[in-house]
């Protein structure tokens, strides 16, 4: 059966919590964390990616993040807290419903990359 964007958008919402950006700056300065930006190539190479965050496209993120894949990202970790963002929050929150059905326990959606600019949060220029 078919299934509508907004259908999977709603669950994907559902499964993986929104946070703010002081929200995640707050997680971002405990042990553990990872941040990953989502958003294609093109994107950080025109505005920079949250400082010291990993880039993965979301074309990728299964095979970078799936604990059996030879091509694994080792930044990746199950039990890691995942914070992920991109443009405006739609893809990190399909990204972050695909590392929960991977097995990854503590996954965040930071949502847009602007929200983080403006909240004054620190960005690695490319």
């Amino acid at each position: 059966m078919a299934t509508s964007l907004k259908a999977m958008m709603d669950a994907a919402n559902a499964a993986v919590p929104r946070l703010t950006p002081d929200e995640a700056k707050a997680m971002m300065s405990r042990d553990n964390v990872v941040v990953v930006d989502v958003r294609d190539a093109m994107e950080v190479a025109q505005s920079g990616k949250v400082a010291g965050a990993v880039h993965i496209p979301r074309g990728l993120l299964e095979f970078k993040a799936a604990p059996d894949s030879p091509g694994r990202d080792p930044n990746l970790d199950p039990d890691a807290t995942v914070i992920l963002y991109c443009a405006s929050g739609g893809r990190s929150a399909l990204a972050g419903q695909t590392l929960k059905e991977l097995g990854y326990g503590k996954v965040f959606n930071l949502g847009g990359f602007k929200d983080w600019v403006e909240s004054g949060g620190p960005v690695d220029k490319a």
